[in-house]
């Protein structure tokens, strides 16, 4: 080794306990269905997602190790047979993600315009000299 060259203390094995590259993605069914995916693949760190508020992080976590979490607890012949049988949790994961957004959505919109049509029944609100709507 050349004296201007020094070698690192500790260097991370790229491919630990020898999962394929290929693997390691995010995946939306153990993002989304977390508790339900983790007992079906045998894999039981997302049900952690039951502790509050801890949750609100460990499901990004589930997200980005879930793969690699199910590939450790299966038995597979081959990357493509996991992915290929991880393609419907990851599509049912992602359907549902979208249809939680979009209704959560439509719930604000539909509140904030309920709010807004009551203040108005009841005079516009507080405003200086206007009262409180109900006749005092």
């Amino acid at each position: 080794m050349d004296e201007n060259q020094t070698q690192p203390l500790y260097q991370a094995d790229p491919n630990p306990a020898g999962i394929p590259a290929e693997i390691r993605r995010w995946n939306w069914g153990a993002f989304y269905f977390n508790m339900m995916w983790g007992i079906g693949h045998r894999t039981y760190l997302p049900l952690l997602v039951l502790i509050p508020i801890f949750n609100l992080v460990w499901i990004f976590i589930c997200g980005a190790k879930g793969n690699e979490w199910a590939w450790k607890a299966g038995n597979y012949s081959s990357a493509e047979e996991f992915l290929k049988m991880q393609s419907t949790w990851n599509r049912a994961g992602f359907v549902g993600f979208i249809i939680s957004v979009v209704g959560v959505a439509i719930y604000v919109i539909f509140f904030a315009s309920a709010m807004a049509g009551m203040i108005a029944m009841m005079g516009g609100g507080m405003g200086p000299g206007m009262g409180s709507g109900y006749g005092f």
